[in-house]
Order: C-alpha cells, then structure tokens, then sequence
C-alpha cells in the first residue's frame, strides 16, 4: 500500500467512525440543545431535575432536530416546554396541546411571559374532535408522563389521543412516549389510580391506532422504585404526597422508573 493510499485510508475510517451507526437516533444538534438547556427561561427547580429525567438524552432518542414542527401533548407544567421552546425557536415550529382547565391557564400564562415562547403555537383538545393542527404536518409528537390520565375516569380518552397523534404526525414522523412503568405481573386496574402504566398497555394503544413500535430506552429507567408506594407515583418526588411521613426514603429512591417507547407512523 502507497502512503498516499493508507493515508486516505485512514481519512476515510475517521469520517465513517464519526457517522452514527444504522438504526442509530441523530442527536440533537450540540450547541442547539446545550444552549436550550442553559437558557434563561429554565427555572432553577427545573433545572435541578435534569438529572432526573435526562432531556438531552431523551430528545436524542427520539429524533427531535431544532428545524423540526414538534407537537407536545399535556404539557402540566411546561418542564419539556422550557426546553423545546429556545431549541426550536430559529428554525423549527413547537405545538402544545395542554389539558383543559387548570394546566390550560397555567400554560398559557407561561408563555405570554416570556418572549422565547413567542412562537409556541397552542392547540385545544376536545373530545371526540381532531385538534387544529393540520393532519401529516408534525415530525415528532411528544408526552412525557401522561398517558395514565388518559386511562383515568369514567370516560378514558387513551384511544383518542394516540389516534390524533397518529394524524397530525407526518408519514415515518415519530411518536415518543415517557410513562411510569407499572410492572407487567401487576393488575391492570392499578393503571387508573396509581399514575403506573404498563409497556405492554401503551404498546397496544399506540399500534391500535397504526403505529409500528420502533424501539424502548433505559435513559428513565430507575431500578430504586417498586412502583407500589402508599400513593401511588405521586409519593415520590416531586410530589412527596405523604409530606414528611418517609420523606428521606421516598427522597433515596428518587424519581418514578420510567419507560421511554419511541413509535413510527408508517409510509405506507
């Protein structure tokens, strides 16, 4: 082999060592989403739970690039909404579809308080109607923790939900799914009070409404939590239902073991 040969050889395997594997989620783009993370909007209580729920990460996982529309469902208290609003605010175009009454208010006050929110758009969610954003127009939809309060009441809306996902989402658009993890030997029933959702629940709504599942991720995962507590998820922080009854055990366990699903609305 000639040296200009092995050289270019070598060039070559340092280009291809720097692509990321087959099958392999793009991370977000670096500066982009470390700047999203240090920006000024971010409360420091939000902050503090990085560690906790791993946002980097996630968004890598599941595709989320700063040019794309991405839909949020449910965002309560706008944590995921601090950071999608500054890392999409260039290029790309957030959605966010806050439950009714309360946590509609509170979002909506969130984002007429500070300018990097100017361009989240709010959509309203009714029951048994498509919300307004236009069908096949979303790269990624994302919820983080939700889908046990779409299993709750006398009149679930779980079927609903996945199914307008699937049709806001662009063909091959993803659909990422962060829930409390119920083990799978536990009885169903305890879906509807404990805030746990099994994988195999969510796997059968999100592929009832015609999406292939595309992959799971221990990013959330935290083996500390049995996930059989006094009150359900909600014992453990941040709610720390029981007050200071076990507060320093509930404290070590820290937050829920989550499940992180990502979904794909097929091509064809």
């Amino acid at each position: 082999m000639s040296k200009r040969t092995g050289l270019s050889a070598i060039a070559c395997l340092v280009l291809l060592m720097g692509q990321p594997a087959a099958g392999q989620a793009a991370a977000p783009q670096g500066s982009a989403i470390d700047a999203a993370l240090a920006a000024p909007n971010r409360t420091a209580a939000n902050v503090a739970r990085d560690k906790s729920r791993n946002p980097k990460e996630t968004l890598s996982f599941f595709g989320v690039e700063p040019g794309g529309t991405i839909v949020e469902l449910w965002p309560g208290g706008g944590w995921y909404t601090e950071v999608l609003a500054p890392y999409l605010a260039s290029a790309g175009a957030l959605y966010v579809i806050p439950p009714a009454g309360r946590y509609d208010e509170r979002i909506r006050a969130k984002l007429a308080a500070d300018a990097v929110y100017g361009k989240v758009q709010v959509a309203t969610f009714t029951a048994g109607q498509p919300t307004s954003i236009p069908a096949g127009s979303a790269d990624v939809v994302l919820t983080f923790r939700n889908v046990h309060s779409w299993l709750d009441g006398d009149e679930p809306i779980a079927d609903q939900v996945f199914a307008e996902a699937f049709r806001m989402l662009k063909p091959g658009g993803t659909l990422g799914v962060v829930e409390h993890r119920l083990p799978e030997g536990a009885a169903d029933e305890r879906q509807k009070t404990s805030g746990y959702v099994k994988v195999s629940t969510v796997r059968r709504l999100a592929e009832a409404a015609g999406f292939r599942f595309a992959g799971s991720s221990e990013i959330n995962a935290n083996p500390k939590d049995t996930a059989d507590h006094p009150e359900g998820v909600w014992t453990l922080p941040p709610s720390l239902r029981l007050g200071d009854k076990d507060r320093e055990k509930y404290l070590a366990i820290g937050e829920s073991d989550r499940m992180t699903l990502k979904f794909i609305k097929p091509r064809s």
